[in-house]
């Protein structure tokens, strides 16, 4: 590979008025700079963004840290973030972290170490006081489906509100004993849905009983499992809210292999809105979270961070949508309602 050097002596110039050439960083006359880019152009040079980064400290990347590439619901938002990144000539670095805070904690580390130019933080069950340390770092960062009371970015929808809405959609349509899937204790977006959930049955007088919430790992497997559980109650559900859509698909399968008919003896309503959702049987019924514009928006936040040079801080709110399918709706009521999507 050539190096400035190469190109330096190439144009017969020094490697200074190469770099200010290539960045435009000071003055270089016409000739000269045409020069430059012929030389550049016939050894085919490519500047290293990394020696780059190192002196500007600036690399043209963001750190984005998932917490588990696998569920359908984290790509799409990765996929906003990188479009939005990519028109503003950003790269993206992907990270997983499996749910793990030390891993979390690692990769944030070594992001940090790579100067990179702002991270992306999704799903994180750090605690307060680390995020504390992360929002006094000069790198900007923003943290997405999840919120804080701290001074720091955070793109989230009202997990609250979610909730509520999927558990007065399964009261509205006559469910007495409702159920929930519930996400891992340590994710706060978990609590915040169990929250809703236990708000709108004690604000339509249902009782709330923790008999009938159960956790999952929001994976299949973990959905799958946590139905089972259910399933040997002495007094069996006739609706489940889950946590996420992935829990929901893994209970359908566990009704499934049961016997047990969906939605004329249990209802299923789940949470994200992937598009796995819309291709089971029966089609779920889901809240809806606006997750590539997500993406996209967590990416603006550090765009503007950067531009500005000021850190005003942005906590951002979403409100997600309930999305009818047919997994939650009594059959007499499908066969009547003519605005179920199919979306």
């Amino acid at each position: 590979m050539a190096t400035i050097k190469d190109v330096a002596k190439l144009a017969g110039v020094s490697v200074s008025t190469v770099s200010r050439a290539l960045n435009g960083s000071g003055y270089v006359d016409r000739t000269t700079e045409e020069r430059v880019m012929a030389a550049v152009k016939q050894l085919n040079y490519k500047p290293n963004q990394i020696a780059r980064g190192l002196i500007s400290k600036k690399t043209k990347t963001f750190g984005l840290i998932l917490p588990d590439i696998s569920n359908p619901f984290f790509p799409e938002m990765a996929r906003g973030a990188e479009d939005e990144a990519s028109k503003h000539g950003y790269n993206i670095i992907l990270c997983n972290s499996d749910w793990q805070i030390e891993k979390e904690k690692m990769h944030l580390n070594l992001l940090q170490q790579k100067c990179v130019d702002g991270i992306i933080l999704v799903g994180s069950r750090i605690n307060e006081q680390y995020l504390s340390v992360l929002s006094k770092s000069a790198t900007p960062i923003v943290l997405l489906d999840r919120t804080s009371a701290l001074d720091i970015h955070s793109i989230s929808t009202n997990n609250v509100l979610g909730a509520y809405l999927a558990t007065k959609h399964l009261i509205d349509q006559g469910y007495q004993n409702i159920a929930h899937i519930a996400g891992p204790a340590l994710s706060p977006s978990a609590q915040q849905r169990l929250a809703g959930y236990r708000k709108a049955l004690v604000e339509h007088y249902r009782v709330f009983d923790l008999v009938l919430v159960t956790e999952g790992d929001y994976r299949i497997a973990g959905g799958t499992l946590a139905m089972q559980r259910l399933l040997r109650l002495a007094t069996i559900p006739d609706a489940v809210f889950c946590a996420n859509d992935l829990m929901a698909i893994g209970a359908l399968e566990a009704l499934q292999q049961a016997g047990v008919k969906v939605p004329e003896e249990i209802a299923l309503v789940g949470y994200d809105g992937i598009n796995l959702a819309r291709y089971v049987n029966p089609k779920l019924t889901t809240i809806i979270q606006p997750t590539y514009q997500m993406g996209i928006m967590a990416v603006q936040l550090i765009l503007e961070t950067i531009s500005s040079g000021q850190k005003n801080f942005k906590s951002i709110e979403l409100d997600p949508i309930l999305e009818i399918r047919e997994s939650s709706l009594r059959r007499e009521t499908y066969a009547k309602t003519s605005c179920i999507s199919d979306r």
